[in-house]
């Protein structure tokens, strides 16, 4: 696996290529100007490989829904955005766009402010760092509106606002009123960027789109969705991971084609 990303102090770049042996190891080599060490721990918080496997594997067996689901889904965790300005800058990016536009769009905006680097032998394409985005007066694609809720972003992540451990950290909904703060952040977009970027593992929100209907679904209590009170109730079981378990519910119910609820 090949990853190009900005690096947690928002001032460099770095380039990490990962391998794993038949004993399920997992080796990397890095290239920064940064901190090596902290680019590599970086990059298994970005793979959710920050954490031992052995609690997790507890959830699944005391709770047999998601034990079944680990062996059917096996090594599966989490991946990340890089960091939350990385996420933070998809979520305006991508808003109103099909995925594949939004894609596009950002490899434009790396190819004209931010780096392609070398890894493995192949080229990636990294982010901008805030610095560079900040001083960006256009950008490819994106109207004006855009281009100031994106010099928004990077400036919360240039005063520390959207550092990882410091969300991560926070009461959950101090850490979202942080981010709503952040213009053109919703409450959707706000949970996504603290669940998918931050690296917590036992964070659940009751807005996960899906998770109430795989839930009734995995767990037999259909054929309404799960209401708030019987996600609580069901999740307990799942601490200290249930953001992992409700990644892992999404997965299996997308994976499976499970009907949601429009």
């Amino acid at each position: 696996m090949r990853l190009a990303f900005v690096t947690d102090d928002m001032a460099h770049h770095a380039a990490v290529y990962l391998t794993q042996d038949r004993d399920g190891a997992v080796t990397g080599e890095v290239e920064t100007d940064w901190d090596p060490e902290a680019a590599w721990r970086q990059a298994l918080r970005i793979l959710s490989l920050d954490h031992c496997g052995a609690p997790w594997a507890e959830v699944g067996a005391r709770d047999p829904v998601i034990g079944r689901l680990q062996g059917q889904y096996p090594g599966l965790r989490p991946v990340l955005f890089h960091s939350p300005y990385e996420a933070a800058a998809w979520t305006i990016i991508s808003a109103r766009r099909y995925r594949s536009t939004a894609a596009l769009i950002r490899d434009q905006v790396c190819d004209e402010l931010g780096q392609v680097l070398t890894v493995a032998g192949e080229q990636a394409r990294a982010f901008p760092v805030p610095e560079r985005l900040l001083a960006a007066q256009a950008l490819p694609n994106l109207a004006p509106p855009k281009v100031a809720r994106l010099h928004a972003v990077a400036r919360a992540a240039l005063d520390g606002s959207l550092d990882a451990a410091r969300l991560a950290a926070l009461d959950p909904d101090k850490a979202l009123a942080a981010l709503l703060e952040l213009p053109g952040i919703g409450p959707a977009y706000a949970t996504l960027i603290l669940l998918r970027s931050t690296g917590v593992t036992d964070l659940l929100t009751f807005t996960e789109p899906r998770l109430p209907e795989y839930v009734a679904h995995f767990y037999g209590i259909g054929p309404l969705p799960a209401s708030r009170e019987q996600l609580a109730g069901i999740s307990a079981t799942w601490e200290p991971f249930r953001t992992w378990s409700a990644v892992l519910l999404r997965v299996a119910g997308d994976r499976q084609g499970l009907p949601a609820a429009a």
